[in-house]
């Protein structure tokens, strides 16, 4: 798998100097800049997921160097702020990250004055064979949870699911990115069925969420991603009793109770 490591230029200081700025505006900032770095990567067939706002990752195969170059030329002409990338290749997304973090540090820290728009690490030398799989996996009954809650216990049990998830799928070599309401994102190359369903019912004897997934395994993340929906939306429309169904991008589908 290809990661890609997007790390905002010393943006810390940026946010203070000359002053402070106002939270509205970096907020806002931040939401427009996301938004449209995940646009670019996504028409190359990449997608992007939120860590800390000031970093990302993209899962990024078949995306050349020279495409990710293009991308930081076309977005740093409409902000105030520049960002790095640093791309990583291993065979499990943690690993990966790691490669990809690695190779950004090496081309100076996230706060260094010295780097600006650095593009550092190697592209898988082929897409064919170098699949992705990503998982998307939701809450059950979140919506009679929100409905019979306060909505900040909701969001609360949400959180902990997430950080159930990600500590659970790490050991694993997997990456758990939370993506709005009940729902979570995981590329997850190398995790397989057995694995998955583990997890789900350690997390249910744990935190008592449930938990379903849709799995997809395709050529570039989006493809993966829409693969993995499908899935889940056979389960959420009772189209399949499994709780845990994988897809192919061949067609095939594979299930587990």
């Amino acid at each position: 798998m290809q990661l890609t490591l997007v790390q905002l230029d010393n943006y810390g200081p940026w946010t203070v100097k000359p002053s402070p700025k106002p939270e509205p505006y970096i907020q806002s900032l931040q939401g427009r800049l996301f938004s449209d770095i995940e646009e670019e990567f996504s028409a190359r067939g990449g997608l992007v997921f939120s860590t800390r706002f000031d970093n990302m990752l993209a899962v990024s195969n078949g995306i050349s160097l020279e495409e990710h170059e293009n991308i930081q030329e076309k977005i740093h002409e409409k902000y105030p702020v520049t960002f790095s990338m640093g791309v990583g290749v291993a065979e499990e997304p943690y690993e990966a990250q790691r490669v990809a973090s690695d190779a950004l540090r090496k081309a100076g820290g996230s706060r260094s004055p010295d780097r600006k728009g650095a593009l550092v690490g190697k592209t898988l030398e082929s897409a064919d064979g170098n699949l992705v799989q990503i998982a998307h996996i939701d809450v059950n009954h979140s919506t009679s949870l929100t409905n019979n809650n306060p909505i900040y216990d909701t969001h609360h049990l949400i959180q902990r699911v997430h950080l159930a998830l990600m500590s659970s799928l790490v050991p694993f070599g997997a990456l758990v990115f939370y993506m709005g309401g009940d729902n979570f994102m995981a590329p997850s190359n190398g995790l397989n069925e057995n694995n998955l369903s583990a997890v789900f019912e350690k997390i249910k004897r744990g935190l008592g969420a449930g938990l379903k997934a849709g799995v997809g395994i395709g050529v570039n993340a989006v493809e993966s991603a829409r693969l993995a929906s499908q899935g889940l939306h056979d389960i959420r429309n009772g189209s399949s009793e499994k709780q845990i169904i994988f897809r192919y991008s061949d067609g095939k589908m594979k299930a587990e109770n």
